[in-house]
């Protein structure tokens, strides 16, 4: 029997060098007018990490779904180690051994370890399942992974985000993959965490195995991968190997010259107290958070996974029940409320969940954009259609989302563009006080950018910004303050230039 992860190499491999495990060569799709990609190549080798780096919109995801069969090219040619590969679905894709492990895990929170790792791929006798030899080849697999800990017959919803992320790693093992895909697999993890995902993509690679790892964290990609290609305006804009290539080139390459400065800082002065939090507090998180934020002051929170960052967020705007505690706004009690007194207050926020919370997914870019300030846009009842096109196409330029047309449903857009258009309705909503939870994740290099700039512009009109990263150079580079949470309170405040990366992790790990 095969073990996990590795298959036999081909005697003559055809279109390509020994060594290469996938070529990509001149694919082509277009989606109607618009053409997603043009003749792009690229090639994955055997033992190796390759990123594939780009904007949002730039063609990573059409080119990713047509390698795992979810789309048919229009033109091009595709090998999996030097046989044509042309998948007419995912599950024939993952049978030929292409695992693709998404940023939204695919997993059934109901099930057990083992029957997520087996799902689609079950060993049966007679319409049986062999329980024994799943059993054997999902442990095997954990082993594989040095994650042996985690039980086969755990539920799956109940374990943390690391370790249903390792359900998917181990999935891909079990059929015998032989290019695993990890699309922004470190959005949503802590520091150690990600270390830990490292690990087990070098154990990967060390079997053979040909990975494409897609994050826009570019040092992270530097620290990771041993070659890459750069996508721009769905073409090969760049590739080779990454020792070679500096961050600015790669950057460079995406957006077609060279980016200038990382963190716009736009000149701004904090006044007065806008906002005060006195010992607030939630049902499990925070547990008594005391926070002073200024008019006009871009104010960062820092803190690992579980610190009570987001909690504290979602009990200040009502989305989680406040137990105790006072917020004072302008002076006044602010009194314990729901999202809708919040809004009505002057409060916006953007949740770090853009899928279940941020947006209706499944209504237009322009409805979207308006939800939060539907009154502004109607007359006698009557919402006037016109007047939301024009801010809708506003803000579709202004914050450069890449779209069809306002009318297009957000579920069709990138993730970076669909967190775009959760910032655009906080704007077109004319929020005083922005809460933002982490605000550019899933966002690429040029767009974080704008963002930043756009946080610095917002901040010189007076508005006032409390934002939530777990991105240190981010908090560093935009923020006027920034404070520190640990198991459910603030531990320290200071301005941004007294903070280093280092005495961050120290006042959130208590070190």
């Amino acid at each position: 029997m095969t073990n996990l992860g590795e298959r036999p190499k081909p005697d003559h491999m055809s279109g390509a060098q020994t060594d290469a495990r996938l070529v990509m060569q001149d694919v082509a799709k277009s989606f109607g007018p618009v053409r997603a990609l043009d003749s792009v190549a690229l090639t994955a080798r055997a033992g190796e990490v390759h990123a594939l780096i780009g904007e949002n919109g730039a063609g990573k995801s059409t080119l990713m779904k047509i390698l795992s069969g979810a789309y048919r090219p229009d033109a091009g040619a595709m090998f999996l180690d030097g046989q044509p590969y042309e998948p007419r679905d995912p599950r024939e894709a993952r049978r030929s051994g292409v695992a693709m492990i998404y940023q939204e895990l695919a997993i059934a929170p109901h099930l057990t370890v083992e029957a997520n790792v087996m799902l689609g791929g079950e060993r049966t006798v007679g319409g049986l399942i062999r329980h024994r030899e799943h059993r054997r080849r999902v442990a095997e697999a954990l082993e594989l992974l040095g994650h042996a800990e985690i039980s086969p017959d755990a539920v799956a919803g109940r374990l943390p985000l690391p370790a249903r992320q390792l359900i998917e790693v181990a999935r891909a093992l079990v059929s015998d993959a032989r290019v695993v895909v990890f699309d922004e697999p470190t959005a949503v993890l802590g520091e150690a965490d990600v270390a830990r995902l490292f690990t087990v993509i070098e154990r990967l690679r060390s079997r053979g195995l040909a990975v494409l790892y897609i994050s826009h964290f570019l040092e992270e990609v530097r620290q990771v991968a041993q070659s890459y290609t750069v996508l721009r305006d769905g073409r090969t804009a760049a590739t080779g190997r990454m020792s070679d290539a500096a961050v600015g080139d790669l950057v460079a390459a995406m957006l077609g010259r060279p980016l200038g400065e990382m963190f716009p800082r736009t000149p701004h002065s904090p006044g007065p107290p806008i906002l005060e939090l006195t010992g607030l507090a939630g049902q499990h998180q925070p547990r008594g958070v005391n926070l002073v934020v200024h008019r006009g002051e871009i104010l960062g929170v820092a803190g690992l996974v579980g610190a009570g960052r987001t909690e504290t967020l979602r009990v200040l705007f009502g989305l989680d029940r406040q137990t105790q505690g006072m917020v004072v706004l302008r002076g006044a009690a602010g009194g314990w409320g729901d999202p809708p007194r919040r809004i009505a207050q002057g409060f916006g926020m953007l949740s770090e969940d853009r899928q279940g919370e941020g947006l209706a997914v499944r209504r237009s870019i322009e409805e979207n954009l308006t939800l939060s300030a539907v009154s502004r846009h109607s007359r006698l009842g009557w919402i006037r259609l016109r007047s939301c096109w024009d801010a809708t196409r506003r803000w579709t330029e202004a914050l450069q989302i890449r779209s069809r047309d306002p009318g297009q449903p957000v579920e069709a857009l990138s993730g970076g563009n669909q967190q775009k258009v959760a910032l655009g309705r906080l704007l077109e909503q004319n929020a005083e006080i922005i809460l933002l939870d982490e605000p550019t994740r899933g966002i690429d290099v040029g767009s974080k950018v704008e963002i930043y700039r756009l946080m610095g512009e917002l901040a010189a009109r007076g508005k006032t910004i409390l934002m939530v990263s777990s991105y240190l150079p981010e908090l560093l580079g935009v923020c006027d303050r920034i404070a520190v949470m640990r198991r459910g309170v603030v531990v320290e405040v200071r301005p941004a230039d007294q903070w280093t990366e280092h005495a961050l992790l120290q006042a959130a790990t208590g070190g």
